[in-house]
């Protein structure tokens, strides 16, 4: 069982890239720092969005690409390895009006800390089809993340699918089209959400067409998707899409239910930082880093740069508090 302290200096609550390299920098410091990764769900699994993913190429490092296991893996032992420990278990609430604040997991345990850094994420958000779900954790050609996979060569020449109908899915389509033979946007309205110029661009592009008032009912294929069933919302009227690829942008959701009513949000559940580029947020002595607070990246590597960030300025803020000094990190 991981040993408590009776005030932890740190506590990191998550277990993706900006999660890992909090502890990994706190580590260093010299602050002891305790990771509660979260427990195995339907929706999550530690080590967050990554371990849904195959191949990540575009992570600096790894010129041959690495699998999203296999990464977040090595972060995870880099940590351990300057005796970061690890709880396995979520945080379902936490006690943010006073210092040092309490947190309390899922198995009934209370953790007491200085300071917290909240690194729990956002999930995509999916169809909810049972094949859909399959391939996409099998790596079988269904992704929430045109940046971080369409440009996999077993994308590239195919019709790909794209689902959604806001900014997010027009940027995807677009994006899409450097590499596919043909971008089929499905939207289940009439007319976009997207901002009139990103509709513009995506209307405009001679690579993309919509299929409007349309949406999945089922996602075809073996090892590999290899169409849709589509059904029209007007009619009812069903057919089959052949596609080589299928991209969901149809939002995320951050992991924030527990910070409800504890810490300033935006409108769609994100935690708001006051600063611009700095991890602090409105509650002194908590953090938060990766998507959690970051809605527009949504990138691997930018999650673990605000990992970075949350360390050194839970560092910094322990200094000012009057905590023990930590001593500072090698270079």
């Amino acid at each position: 069982m991981t040993q408590l302290r009776d005030v932890e200096q740190v506590v990191i609550v998550g277990s993706g890239p900006a999660a890992w390299t909090a502890a990994l920098y706190a580590a260093r410091a010299r602050l002891d720092p305790l990771v509660l990764e979260g427990a195995p769900s339907r929706e999550m699994i530690p080590g967050g969005q990554l371990m849904f993913t195959t191949d990540v190429e575009n992570y600096p490092g790894f010129p041959d690409g690495v699998t999203g296991q296999e990464l977040m893996d090595r972060m995870k032992a880099q940590a351990v390895r300057f005796d970061t420990r690890v709880i396995t278990e979520d945080v379902v609430d936490v006690n943010v009006d006073g210092n040092p604040f309490v947190l309390r997991s899922s198995e009934g345990q209370e953790v007491t800390a200085r300071t917290v850094i909240i690194a729990t994420g956002a999930r995509a958000n999916w169809l909810g089809l049972e094949n859909e779900q399959r391939l996409a954790q099998s790596g079988g050609g269904v992704s929430a993340c045109a940046v971080c996979d369409g440009a996999l060569p077993a994308f590239r020449d195919q019709v790909l699918a794209v689902v959604g109908g806001g900014d997010s899915a027009m940027e995807e389509a677009i994006y899409l089209t450097k590499f596919a033979k043909e971008v089929v946007i499905i939207h289940r309205r009439d007319e976009f959400r997207a901002s009139p110029i990103m509709a513009e661009r995506a209307l405009d592009n001679p690579k993309i067409r919509v299929e409007w008032n349309t949406v999945v009912t089922e996602v075809l294929g073996g090892d590999f998707v290899e169409g849709l069933r589509l059904k029209d919302t007007g009619t009812g009227e069903e057919r089959e899409l052949s596609v080589g690829g299928f991209f969901l942008a149809i939002g995320h959701t951050p992991n924030t239910a527990f910070l409800q009513g504890k810490v300033e949000l935006d409108e769609a559940g994100y935690i708001l930082t006051p600063t611009s580029w700095r991890t602090a947020t409105n509650i002194p002595g908590l953090f938060a880093a990766g998507d959690v607070m970051d809605p527009f990246y949504r990138q691997a590597v930018t999650a673990a740069g605000t990992g970075c960030m949350a360390a050194l300025e839970a560092e910094r803020w322990l200094a000012h508090q009057g905590a023990e000094e930590a001593e500072p990190a090698v270079p």
